[in-house]
């Protein structure tokens, strides 16, 4: 795996100024590891640690605060995985198997005094490997035929489309209503309205009418004014005549 990322680059993905490096017991069955089994009060190595990465292998390095020389290197192909392991009694302390350039491979305990670089340091690699699965993803949505059938969306032969433009719904237009309660009464049975009598008309010699009877129906309908002019000159014309019949009486 080195061989095959040798020319590419490497990146930095963290850096912490102390680590302690703890020598631990060989673990004698499956159960988890305890950080209190190590000598936390007295680290066998204390220096600086930087998380790198070339392509898609993480490197966790054990280097000297001064000169930055390499102490112990573990390369990181997964995690959570065997080469990076958390105790079971604390957030602060991790088991580390290192490897030098002979293949030869030993498990170290780490601690950090700081809970907040122990917790950088774990989230520098979740998100280094959740890049590497992002990836591996892609290289095999590449690399697998595409088996989905194509959603075919051009038109077939002699097949149209109409499009309407312009073209909207006319709104009905409803006829208003009148504010009082009161609507248009109906015509009368039996013919057309007659017109309201004139006021220059009105003669006071006239002879009433004897058909007066139809005439007074349709003068109710009119107005106010127009029924308290008729009945006064009726009754002033009909005094009238009498007075003249009287007056010929006599004269004879």
């Amino acid at each position: 795996m080195a061989a095959d990322g040798q020319f590419e680059y490497e990146s930095v993905l963290c850096v912490k100024p102390e680590v302690n490096v703890y020598r631990i017991p060989p673990r004698a069955s499956n159960r988890a590891v305890r950080a209190a089994d190590w000598k936390l009060d007295a680290p066998d190595w204390t220096g600086r640690m930087r998380v790198t990465a070339r392509g898609k292998v993480a490197y966790v390095k054990l280097e000297d605060k001064i000169s930055g020389e390499l102490f112990a290197q573990a390369p990181v192909e997964e995690y959570p995985g065997i080469a990076v392991e958390t105790v079971s009694d604390s957030s602060r302390y991790f088991v580390l198997r290192i490897q030098d350039d002979n293949g030869r491979k030993a498990f170290i305990g780490i601690g950090f005094g700081d809970r907040g670089d122990a917790f950088d340091f774990n989230v520098a690699l979740q998100d280094h490997f959740k890049w590497v699965k992002q990836e591996n993803e892609f290289t095999k949505q590449a690399q697998a035929p595409d088996s989905t059938p194509k959603l075919d969306l051009g038109f077939k032969e002699g097949q149209t489309i109409t499009i309407n433009i312009g073209q909207t719904k006319k709104k009905d237009r409803t006829r208003p209503q009148s504010s009082g309660g009161l609507g248009l009464l109906p015509p009368p049975p039996g013919g057309k309205l007659a017109p309201p009598p004139s006021s220059k008309s009105t003669n006071h010699n006239t002879q009433p009418s004897t058909g007066g009877s139809d005439s007074g129906f349709l003068l109710d309908l009119d107005s106010s004014n127009s029924n308290s002019v008729a009945p006064s000159n009726s009754a002033s014309t009909t005094s009238s005549d009498l007075w003249g019949d009287f007056d010929s009486v006599t004269q004879k």
